[in-house]
């Protein structure tokens, strides 16, 4: 009888170990970007150009991350949840596929994977901020910098 708790008892530690593994490999999936072949920039970067004018600089998080970290300065807010994204960014940059769009999200995953499918949707000079507002393996990230953030203003109507 005690035999036969041992073997359950390593079953279910075997199944629970399990569980957990692929718990943290889901979550590393969730936090690895794609790999992106288009430009990519710093943080720092990013901002000065878009305040020159040289690039659209678009923040692609949720309003609830805007609302928490407030939004890059010179940046458009534009969820990329929205069905609607790819019409949104094509009104923003006055249908000129060509114009340079810097991405940035919170980490830089969200960014390049966008990156990817704007890309394949046309777009011909997306460029990637892979250290995102709250900073990844590429740099500390937006906010960290201390960059200016302006906060965000919901529209209503």
């Amino acid at each position: 009888m005690a035999e036969g708790k041992g073997r359950t008892r390593r079953w279910v530690l075997l199944g629970g170990g399990a569980a957990i593994a692929a718990g943290f490999a889901i979550r590393e999936y969730r936090l690895i970007p794609q790999a992106y072949a288009g430009g990519q920039i710093a943080a720092a970067t990013a901002h000065q150009q878009a305040l020159d004018g040289a690039i659209h600089l678009i923040d692609i998080r949720t309003p609830r991350e805007w609302r928490a970290t407030g939004v890059a300065e010179a940046a458009h807010p534009l969820d990329m949840r929205r069905e609607d994204f790819v019409q949104a960014l094509d009104h923003l940059l006055g249908g000129d596929r060509s114009a340079p769009v810097a991405l940035i999200c919170a980490r830089g995953v969200r960014s390049a994977r966008l990156s990817n499918r704007l890309t394949e949707a046309g777009f011909t000079n997306i460029i990637d901020v892979p250290e995102g507002m709250l900073g990844s393996a590429a740099g500390p990230g937006w906010v960290r910098a201390g960059l200016p953030v302006n906060a965000y203003e919901e529209e209503t109507g």
